[in-house]
């Protein structure tokens, strides 16, 4: 027997298993504390999925006044609902855009394929170019994904909601949202290794 009296056969069973979540994260007091710890992260997730500043920031505004309406939902709610209510708001901006630009415009192209505009103030240029080219990098291969492949990965990765919450916000089970985040992380991992 290869067996060393200091190493323990079970401890490569331990050794597999997942990490305990963390301490659950404080409940904010108030709906407008909630809503205020949120408003960049919610930006960028529209950035990405409009691909237009205003048009994210106009989502953004509308999900957030949604929830005021919600006020006396428990806190436990506010985070898939929110995110619910902005997945929404984004998928109509989105069909409305087509839509005008079907029949509107129909031999005009959209600013789809135009860079984000990322204005920050940082003190460091060096290192706020290299940020804002990773950023970029990475949000015009989350743009190459189906939309809910995106979704699901800026729900659970940049957003670091669990899967239960997640699948709540996309209206789909826990094992769609893990199918889409696989599939993501893959086709995210392919378009990526390039550029390192």
């Amino acid at each position: 027997m290869d067996e060393r009296p200091d190493e323990d056969p079970r401890d490569d069973a331990l050794a597999s298993l997942p990490e305990p979540d963390p301490a659950p994260a404080r409940l904010p007091a108030s709906l407008e504390e909630f809503l205020a710890g949120l408003g960049t992260r919610a930006f960028r997730f529209a950035e990405l999925g409009l691909r237009h500043r205003e048009d994210a920031l106009d989502a953004v505004q509308d999900a957030m006044m949604k929830m005021l309406g919600y006020r006396e939902r428990p806190p436990q709610e506010w985070t898939p609902l929110f995110w619910s209510i902005l997945r929404s708001r984004i998928v109509d901006v989105q069909r409305r855009r087509a839509f005008r630009l079907r029949w509107l415009l129909p031999a005009a192209r959209g600013d789809d394929d135009a860079p984000a505009d990322w204005a920050d103030d940082g003190p460091d240029p060096q290192r706020t170019h290299d940020g804002r080219e990773a950023y970029g990098r990475l949000a015009q291969a989350l743009q190459k994904l189906p939309r809910r492949q995106r979704e699901a990965f800026s729900l659970r990765v940049l957003e670091e909601l669990d899967v239960a919450t997640t699948a709540r916000a996309m209206g789909c089970s826990e094992g769609a949202v893990k199918t889409h985040l696989s599939r993501a992380r893959e086709a995210l991992q392919r378009q990526l290794e390039e550029w390192r």
